[in-house]
């Protein structure tokens, strides 16, 4: 059993090394997933920030949170594409044929996901540290919001895996991240929740994203997380695990089709 168990790492190992392979060498996957919330911190930073009332002094600390929500919500979409391919190029069922785990090949692409939007919020916070970011928060608060943004991405990338696994274009398997990209614009992400209309109001702070926002604000600023940490780890959880029962479900009509 031991045996199996290191084969199955170890195929898993080999997969995440083939998918981050295939990252690295169009870089512009990274570039791509980092532009667009970037733009996105400049634009409500130097145009739209002087005319938005938060309450705080620093915009850009406010905004931060959202702006890396985003980001991840847009690389996923790479890896419902690159599942669809792989898929729709018959590499799937090779890899069935031969002595892997046949596991391996569907958390390759859930780990390279992991990573390479590792990498993407890592340099959007070196761009917001020039732009005036700054944190008071300790190391057990910045590891808090490293595993909550994890959790985050993983279960987004098992959304993405449903629709990678499930698509019947590329077209498809891409565009359904744009719901989730448009969501932190409803939420506490740019402006408090308090400044909106009752119904939008009452949206904003019952979906997933304002919890979330919240708390990664609040362990940034070494404040008090109150329910919001707590909140947001339930629907990040949720999300992953009825997500993962589905994208499974998916990978297995795959196997068998």
């Amino acid at each position: 059993m031991e045996t199996a168990k290191n084969r199955s790492f170890s195929d898993m190992g080999v997969m995440l090394g083939r998918s981050i392979r295939h990252v690295f060498r169009s870089m512009d996957t990274i570039i791509t997933v980092c532009i667009t919330p970037i733009a996105m911190m400049l634009l409500f930073v130097y145009v739209f920030g002087g005319a938005i009332d938060t309450g705080t002094d620093n915009y850009v600390n406010y905004l931060l949170p959202g702006i890396l929500l985003i980001a991840i919500a847009s690389g996923i979409s790479y890896t419902a594409y690159r599942l669809f391919l792989d898929k729709q190029r018959g590499i799937i069922e090779r890899f069935h044929t031969m002595p892997i785990a046949r596991s391996a090949v569907l958390w390759g692409h859930v780990l390279t996901s992991l990573v390479s939007n590792a990498l993407s919020v890592f340099i959007i916070i070196l761009v917001a540290l020039l732009m005036g970011f700054r944190s008071s928060a300790g190391i057990l608060s910045w590891l808090a919001v490293a595993g909550i943004l994890m959790l985050f991405t993983l279960a987004l990338t098992w959304i993405a895996a449903i629709a990678g696994l499930s698509a019947k274009s590329v077209e498809g398997a891409s565009a359904f991240s744009y719901p989730l990209i448009f969501l932190p614009f409803i939420s506490s992400a740019f402006v408090p929740t308090e400044s909106m209309p009752l119904v939008v109001r009452v949206f904003a702070e019952n979906q997933p994203v304002t919890p979330i926002v919240s708390a990664i604000r609040a362990l940034l600023a070494s404040q008090p997380v109150s329910n919001d940490i707590w909140i947001a780890l339930a629907w990040c959880l949720g999300i992953l695990i009825v997500a993962y029962i589905f994208a499974i479900r998916a990978y297995k009509r795959t196997s068998s089709a």
